[in-house]
């Protein structure tokens, strides 16, 4: 079944289907969140931690819920053929394998074809494939194949450079180590000058 743009945003790909899609249910996460805690041998009746549980249940919703948006483009009059790269787009996503945040940036480029994009939809659409439970892989290349899909650009790159709390904060303890992953499309994956220059702007070919 074919979307529209508008639509094609608000599906929850891959870890939810579209008939799932609702606001989230303060309520009962509250509960569950206070169930979750207590299971744990958490105190959560004190003065400083009665009101833990609604703030984590906000706190949760807040991280999983995309804001809708239009993917604002402008014919490209001028003709301009060069890369137009977005640096260090502010990322933070859930880990789904541990419900636990992975927080870094996204460098997000396109070379244009016939329209161009509004350099602020760079962000949101990072925002809105972030905001779900995730893997960086995947995350990378759904950001990548949205532009590719509605921009129609010549080429595509998005490189992701991440701290996963899953891995920093438990198990091994690797404070400070950070994942990169990328996804190229089009001129700047199969042209090696182009794809050299995209790295190189992105700082991860220095």
């Amino acid at each position: 079944m074919e979307m529209t743009a508008t639509a094609a945003l608000q599906v929850i790909e891959d870890v939810t289907g579209p008939e799932e899609v609702t606001g989230p249910d303060l309520e009962a996460a509250e509960r569950a969140a206070r169930e979750f805690l207590q299971a744990l041998g958490v105190v959560v009746d004190s003065e400083g931690t009665r009101d833990t549980p609604g703030r984590m249940a906000r706190g949760y919703a807040e991280l999983l819920s995309a804001r809708p948006f239009r993917m604002t483009t402008f014919p490209n009059d001028e003709g301009y053929d060069e890369l137009v790269l977005a640096r260090d787009i502010p990322l933070r996503s859930v880990c789904q394998h541990h419900m636990l945040p992975f927080v870094g940036v996204a460098h997000v480029g396109y070379l244009p074809g016939a329209r161009i994009l509004g350099l602020s939809k760079l962000a949101r659409v990072v925002e809105h494939y972030a905001c779900r439970p995730q893997v960086q892989e995947r995350l990378t290349k759904q950001v990548a194949d949205h532009l590719a899909e509605q921009l129609q650009p010549r080429g595509v790159g998005v490189v992701v450079e991440a701290e996963h709390t899953c891995m920093s904060l438990r198990g091994v303890r690797a404070t400070g180590s950070r994942t990169v992953t990328s996804t190229l499309l089009g001129t700047l994956r199969d042209d090696a000058a182009s794809r050299q220059e995209f790295l190189a702007l992105t700082g991860v070919q220095r």
